[in-house]
């Protein structure tokens, strides 16, 4: 599919509010609300468009803190990275696994209530998963939400 002008301008109207009516986005854009709805329809056909998310607030929701963790597997071949993918995706305080090139083979977005509660899920959660050799922890002190190129 090759994307115009007004494609990318709805991608970034998006990006901004996905719940927005088609009508809202039609205004914005100045076409009519059915062309509006074709050009999302066929961005979705085109795998352009793949759902919708609900962002939530973890700070809202009582956790403060968030970490990035570096994790270096100790013994490749011996686990799987399918076993610890899916042992470490179970934990509910990890909400991103990325496998990674680099000094580490896994980059993992770990939410904790606080310092104490991010130590507990380290130890008793995230350092007895089978294969799990060095750890460096990135405290995140802020974050800000970019678009992208689009």
């Amino acid at each position: 599919m090759t994307l115009d002008e007004i494609d990318h301008k709805l991608l970034r109207l998006l990006m901004r509010d996905a719940a927005q009516p088609s009508s809202q986005l039609a205004r914005k854009l100045g076409l009519s609300q059915p062309a509006t709805w074709r050009r999302i329809k066929a961005l979705r056909e085109a795998g352009v468009l793949r759902g919708q998310r609900l962002v939530l607030d973890a700070e809202a929701l009582g956790f403060g803190v968030t970490v990035f963790l570096g994790v270096k597997l100790a013994t490749k071949g011996r686990v799987s990275l399918e076993d610890f993918e899916r042992t470490v995706t179970a934990i509910p305080e990890v909400q991103t696994v990325e496998h990674v090139l680099g000094l580490y083979d896994y980059r993992l977005r770990v939410v904790a209530r606080d310092l104490a509660d991010f130590e507990r899920v380290l130890r008793r959660r995230i350092m007895t998963l089978p294969g799990v050799g060095d750890v460096e922890a990135n405290v995140l002190l802020s974050e800000e939400r970019r678009p992208g190129p689009i």
